[in-house]
């Protein structure tokens, strides 16, 4: 019994002097969601059996070696401006998200020159993201010189020719986003409604709520298979509420209401693989009543847990009419990262950039937070090819 007794007490010592010693130094990321038993369901999630699982290794060993400035600005899609990239590199921003203007007066080969050349006077690789919907948000089709007429909506190519034509023009799509060097295409929309006057339906599918998944699900494998990161929007679904550009939404439906309708959509998408989700800035009562979805920890909390959602979540624009109304000058981006957010889109880089440094600074946000952003936007770029 002896020879039992002994060599067992000796490995639990050296077992929890090791947790000990871990505990006290500390250890990569990795190490610690193995170890650490307190660890939430979300952070086991992410950090094992996500999407992004076989690159955590590689992003955690890119991760040690980066400061915590260059990790802050990982954390942020930046609106573009060519005259600004140079000087915002600076900031190592994770990537920039153009609009039509960024793409007018430019062909294929001046556009893809100058998205090459954006990457080579960034340290880390960005992501380079659009808005190209299709029908009523166009940002490159819209330009003669990328295509001849710009896309059609997927409902209006999934209603002329069913799934063959949809995935037909979804690989045209993609295609042409690639060659210009985009890597992310802020798309499809998983909102539902049937409600023609609803400010949302034009961009959606505007089928019911098994339709529409069904839909989803096609397009993030149509995304997956052509080598393009897709992004379902806005969770938890827009319904018919009124557009957060210009004012705050507010939305008074129950919560049973999302998860057997609106959460059916991004389910299936999560389903499918997608990278990346992004949030809305409404107020979803049921949720929070306080904050806008894109900052509320209860929202954010339904991808992780209930959706299981294990890639990126991004903010809406933060310079949105409907953040400001909700929120104090100088803490949007803090709330959004608070919240669990992995990635801000903002108009406002530097001021938000200089915010987080500040909020780590004064321990209103833990620098382990960033950590664990940071890690897996290096896991999405690896996943994407770009490291």
């Amino acid at each position: 019994m002896k020879k039992i007794l002994i060599p067992l007490i000796i490995i639990i010592v050296l077992v929890g002097g090791g947790l000990l010693f871990q505990r006290e130094y500390g250890v990569n990321l990795l190490d610690k969601d193995v170890e650490d038993k307190k660890k939430t369901k979300e952070e086991t999630n992410i950090l094992k059996g996500g999407i992004f699982e076989k690159y955590y290794t590689k992003a955690n060993r890119k991760l040690s070696s980066m400061t915590l400035e260059e990790k802050v600005g990982q954390l942020f899609l930046v609106r573009y401006n060519k005259d600004d990239v140079e000087y915002l590199s600076n900031f190592n921003p994770g990537g920039y998200i153009l609009f039509a203007k960024d793409f007018e007066n430019h062909t294929k080969e001046s556009m893809k020159k100058e998205i090459d050349d954006d990457q080579q006077l960034n340290k880390y690789p960005l992501i380079i993201g659009v808005d190209e919907e299709g029908g009523t948000v166009t940002r490159v089709s819209r330009f003669e010189s990328f295509r001849n007429e710009r896309f059609k909506s997927p409902k209006a190519y999934y209603e002329e020719g069913g799934l063959d034509l949809l995935e037909q023009t979804e690989t045209e799509k993609a295609t042409l986003l690639k060659e210009l060097g985009i890597n992310l295409n802020l798309a499809p929309v998983a909102d539902v409604t049937t409600n023609p006057n609803d400010f949302i339906y034009n961009r959606s599918f505007g089928f019911d709520f098994k339709t529409t998944s069904t839909l989803i699900k096609k397009m993030v494998d149509f995304a997956n298979k052509n080598g393009i990161n897709s992004c379902l929007k806005h969770f938890p679904g827009y319904g018919n509420n009124v557009d957060t550009h210009t004012g705050v939404a507010i939305d008074n439906r129950s919560y049973e209401s999302f998860v057997n309708n609106d959460f059916l959509p991004f389910k299936a998408g999560i389903e499918a693989k997608v990278p990346s989700v992004l949030v809305s800035h409404n107020i979803i009562n049921a949720l929070d009543s306080e904050h806008p979805a894109s900052l509320s920890s209860s929202v954010i909390k339904e991808l992780r847990t209930t959706l299981n959602h294990t890639g990126i979540i991004m903010t809406d624009d933060l310079a949105m009419d409907a953040v400001k109304s909700y929120v104090e000058d100088g803490k949007a981006a803090t709330l959004a990262i608070q919240a669990g957010n992995d990635m801000i889109i903002t108009s406002d880089f530097i001021s938000m950039y200089k915010e987080v440094l500040s909020s780590i600074e004064n321990g209103t946000l833990k620098e382990e937070t960033i950590n664990q952003a940071a890690l897996r936007i290096i896991a999405w770029k690896y996943y994407s090819n770009l490291f």
